[in-house]
Order: structure tokens, then sequence, then C-alpha cells
């Protein structure tokens, strides 16, 4: 039953990097900046929104967090039934 629990939080990292990944590719935006004089092209800038960036930083920390720990508790219940007499 132990090893339920590392498996639950291997499949948690896994959505933990999919949400990651999909609050990524949410953060940057094109924004129009007006010419600065007569005469001059429009530039484009891009915008990043910081809530996001935050978020998906988080997101890929728990993910890793998770994933140490589910396979350093399968590796450690596979060592552990291995060399048990």
């Amino acid at each position: 039953m132990r090893s339920a629990r590392h498996v639950v939080q291997l499949v948690l990292a896994a959505v933990f990097a999919g949400a990651a990944a999909l609050c990524w590719t949410q953060i940057s935006s094109p924004v129009d900046i007006a010419p600065v004089t007569d005469g001059e092209p429009a530039t484009i800038s891009v915008v990043y929104d910081p809530p996001l960036m935050f978020l998906a930083l988080m997101s890929a920390t728990i993910a890793g967090v998770l994933a140490v720990l589910g396979v350093a508790g399968l590796l450690r219940r596979r060592r552990v039934a291995e060399y048990t007499p």
C-alpha cells in the first residue's frame, strides 16, 4: 500500500508539470507601442503576466519535489524488497 502513495506522487507531479507548461504558454502577450515621434513606425513589445509566471514557477517546483519523492520512495521500496531475507 505504501507504493501506491509514491505512484500518486508521480501522477500529481505529472499534473503539476502539465499545469506549469500550460501557464508558461499563457505568460506573454504582444502589445503595440505607439511611435515616439511622427514618421516613426510603431513597435511591438512583449508584456509578461507576473501572477501567471509565479504560478508556472511554483507548479514546476511542486512537480519537481513530488517527482523526486515519488521516484525515491519507489526505489527505496524496491531496494528493501531485494535485500529482505
